[in-house]
C-alpha cells in the first residue's frame, strides 16, 4: 500500500538555512555601524594614561591581571548605555558586538565577571584615584576640543537615592559613632573617616532624624514634594559654553554642604586647569553673605546669584531697603534724615567697641523717634527703630547691583543648562538611585556619570573633526600649486543632497544641466 504525500508549494518564497562551512571570514569592525555612540567616543577614550598611573600598584611576581583599561571601558559602557547591574553588564559585553569591539575583546575573549569591579573598585582604583584621573583626562579633551570658555561658570545640586532603607534605620537619638563601629560594614567605617570633613560629617551641627545602618553618611531628606528618603548630593560645576562638566563632588543632601562644595570645585579647578570664571550662576541656595563675600572679596568673581534677604517687610513699614547707608560715618540715615549709629560714645575699653565682623545692630535714639511723624510707619509697635547689618554687607549690595544688569538675564538662561545635565542624569542615563553605599561609592558613581556625559558632549560635538583629521593626507598639508594663468578659480556651487540621491538612480541632475542651443535656456537669455 501506498501513500501519496503531498509536498506544499510555496512558490518563490525563500527560506534562510545555515550555511554549511568550516571556517568562516568575519571582520568585527565591518560590523559596527560607523556612526555608532561607542566607536565616536572611542576617539576621546586612552588607556594608555591609565596604565601609567596603576603602575605602582601592581608587583613584579605574579600572573598577569585583568588589563584595568577593559574594567574602565566596561564601566563607560554601562554609564553611557545606562546598563545599571553590573551582572547583565557582563551578559550585554558577552553578546553585543559593538560592546566586544569597544573593549578590545574581539570574538573569543572571555568578558570578566562581575566580582572582579568590585576587587578593582575596593582596591586598585579607590587607592590611586583613578577615576579622578580619567574624568580629568575628559575634561582636558574638552579643552583641547575648543568646548570650554572659561568666561562663565554655573553650579548646582540635585539629589540621588541612597542605597538604604527606612524601615532598617534607627532614630538619631539612638546613633553614634560606637554603633558606627558595631555595625561593621564598609559604609559604617567610610562614615567614621569622614565625620570632620566639611562635605559630610562637619557640613552642619544638626543631626537628621533617622540614619540608616546600612549606610549611616546618607541623608534623611524631603527637599522635593516627595515622601523622606536617604540620599546623597551631586554637585555639579560646569561651563555655560558647551555644557561641558568641570568638576563634580559627592556632599550630604543640606545647602551648607553644597555650598562648601561649590567652593572646593572652583579651587580645584583653578588649580588642575589653570581656570578662573569670570561670573559665577547659581540659584539662592548659593546667595548666603558668608559664600557671596568668598567669591567678591577672596576670589574677584561676579555673583549672578539671587541673595538671601529677609530684611523686606511685607506690612507696610520701612525696610532695611529705605534706610541709606553712611560708610565714612558707619551709620545709617533714616527716610526723615536721622542717624541710625552702632555706638555713640567711646569706651575706655577698646574691646567694647571691636568689631566682631558678625551682626551688627544701628539704633536711633528713643526721643528722636518718639517725636518723628513717620513712626507708625517706622517702628509702630517699638520704642525706636533699629536697622541690622549683615556681614559682607558690601559683597551682598554688589550682587543685588549685578541682578539688575542684562547679564544677568543671560546667565538666568544658561544656568538652566545645569538642570538638563541632572535631567540627562537621571532620565537617560537612569541614575535615579545609587547602587554603591557609603561616601566613596557615592563619589565613584558621580565620577563615572560625569565622566559619561563629557564623553557623549565630545561624541556628539566634535567626533566628526576628529575623524577628518585621522583620515587626512599628509601631502594635503603642502601649499598647492597655483595654474599657470594665475588666474581665480571659479567657485562651484555645492551640490544638495537631494542631487546626489538623484544623480545615483537616475544620472545628472536636470536641474543643473547645460541649456541646449536654442532651447528655453537661450530664448530666456535673448529676450
Amino acid at each position: 500500500m501506498m501513500i501519496n504525500a503531498t509536498v506544499p508549494d510555496f512558490g518563490m518564497m525563500g527560506r534562510q538555512e545555515a550555511p554549511a562551512q568550516l571556517f568562516y571570514d568575519f571582520d568585527l569592525e565591518r560590523h559596527v555601524p560607523a556612526h555608532h555612540m561607542l566607536r565616536e567616543i572611542d576617539l576621546f577614550l586612552n588607556g594608555d594614561s591609565l596604565r601609567e598611573a596603576l603602575r605602582p600598584f601592581y608587583s613584579h611576581l605574579g600572573r598577569p591581571s585583568i588589563d584595568p583599561e577593559l574594567i574602565i571601558r566596561m564601566l563607560v559602557i554601562g554609564y553611557v548605555m545606562g546598563i545599571r547591574s553590573e551582572r547583565r553588564l557582563c551578559d550585554e559585553v558577552h553578546l553585543n558586538l559593538a560592546y566586544r569591539w569597544f573593549c578590545r575583546l574581539g570574538l573569543e575573549g572571555n568578558v570578566p565577571d562581575h566580582s572582579t569591579f568590585s576587587r578593582y573598585r575596593h582596591g586598585k582604583f579607590r587607592e590611586s584615584g583613578l577615576l579622578r584621573q580619567v574624568f580629568e583626562t575628559t575634561v582636558e579633551r574638552c579643552l583641547k576640543e575648543n568646548l570650554v570658555s572659561g568666561e562663565g561658570f554655573a553650579v548646582d545640586a540635585s539629589l540621588i537615592s541612597a542605597d538604604a532603607n527606612k524601615i532598617r534605620s534607627i532614630a538619631a537619638e539612638d546613633w553614634s559613632p560606637e554603633a558606627a563601629r558595631d555595625a561593621g560594614n564598609r559604609a559604617a567605617r567610610e562614615y567614621l573617616e569622614t565625620l570632620d570633613d566639611a562635605a559630610f560629617g562637619a557640613a552642619s551641627p544638626v543631626q537628621p532624624k533617622f540614619v540608616a545602618k546600612s549606610d549611616p553618611a546618607a541623608q534623611w531628606t524631603r527637599a522635593e514634594e516627595s515622601r523622606p528618603y536617604f540620599a546623597y548630593a551631586t554637585n555639579y560645576l560646569i561651563d555655560t559654553k558647551s555644557s561641558v562638566i568641570m568638576d563634580v563632588e559627592a556632599t550630604r543632601a543640606i545647602r551648607q554642604a553644597e555650598v562648601g562644595a561649590a567652593r572646593t570645585m572652583l579651587d580645584r579647578t583653578e588649580k588642575r586647569f589653570g581656570i578662573k570664571p569670570d561670573w559665577l550662576a547659581a540659584d539662592t541656595a548659593y546667595g548666603n553673605a558668608e559664600n557671596l563675600g568668598w567669591l567678591v572679596e577672596k576670589r574677584s568673581i561676579i555673583p549672578f546669584i539671587p541673595v538671601i534677604d529677609k530684611s523686606e517687610r511685607t506690612d507696610g513699614t520701612f525696610s532695611r531697603s529705605d534706610f541709606q547707608w553712611d560708610e565714612t560715618n558707619d551709620q545709617y540715615i533714616c527716610p526723615e534724615g536721622h542717624a541710625l549709629k552702632q555706638f555713640r560714645r567711646n569706651y575706655s575699653d577698646p574691646n567694647r567697641g571691636r568689631d566682631t565682623g558678625g551682626r551688627k545692630k544701628y539704633r536711633c535714639l528713643k526721643a528722636i523717634c518718639q517725636a518723628c511723624p513717620s513712626k507708625e510707619i517706622c517702628c509702630p509697635k517699638a520704642d525706636a527703630r533699629y536697622v541690622t547689618r549683615e556681614p559682607h554687607e558690601e559683597a551682598r549690595e554688589f550682587a543685588r547691583e549685578c541682578r539688575k544688569t542684562k547679564a544677568y538675564k543671560v546667565s538666568r538662561d544658561k544656568r538652566k543648562k545645569v538642570e538638563m545635565l541632572f535631567a540627562h542624569l537621571k532620565r537617560i542615563l537612569g541614575l535615579t538611585r545609587l547602587r554603591l553605599r557609603g561616601p566613596n561609592g557615592a563619589k565613584d558613581e558621580f565620577l563615572l556619570a560625569a565622566i559619561a556625559q563629557n564623553l557623549r558632549k565630545l561624541a556628539k560635538l566634535r567626533s566628526r573633526s576628529v575623524l577628518q583629521e585621522a583620515v587626512a593626507c599628509p601631502a594635503t598639508d603642502r601649499p598647492r600649486r597655483r595654474r599657470a594663468d594665475s588666474s581665480p578659480r571659479r567657485r562651484v556651487k555645492p551640490v544638495s543632497a537631494a542631487d546626489r540621491r538623484y544623480a545615483r538612480r537616475h544620472g545628472p541632475s536636470p536641474r543643473r544641466r547645460k541649456p541646449r542651443a536654442g532651447g528655453a535656456g537661450e530664448r530666456g537669455r535673448s529676450r
